[in-house]
């Protein structure tokens, strides 16, 4: 499968950026530097999906990714910027990578849904 390139959306990989303090504890604070890719973006849809997220369904998307940079129990939990800024913080949230033979499945999870919830 080859995913053309005007269907392709540029996006941006952000990680969280961890430091310890003075005590040694492990401090998760801002998002490091923004990394372009280029997806394959839309919304999830489908019986399966919609049985598994339920009401969320609106806040998932489904992603076709082509590249190595994406990496499977590698990238989850990473942010992405899809319709915010590249210097602001992201988004969404890498909650899955499948990998196939020519391509990655990733399904982007909204960060803030606007419902009160943390994610």
């Amino acid at each position: 499968m080859r995913l053309r390139p005007a269907d392709l959306t540029t996006v941006y990989l952000k990680s969280k950026v961890k430091t310890t303090d003075d005590e040694g504890n492990i401090i998760t604070g801002s998002w490091s530097d923004p990394v372009a890719l280029k997806m394959n973006v839309q919304s999830a849809s489908g019986t399966v999906n919609a049985q598994i997220w339920g009401k969320q369904l609106k806040y998932v998307k489904s992603c076709k990714y082509q590249g190595d940079f994406l990496q499977e129990g590698r990238d989850e939990n990473k942010g992405i910027c899809l319709y915010v800024d590249k210097d602001s913080s992201p988004d969404y949230l890498i909650n899955s990578i499948q990998t196939f033979s020519t391509h990655k499945n990733v399904i982007l999870e909204k960060i803030d849904k606007g419902d009160g919830s943390d994610g």
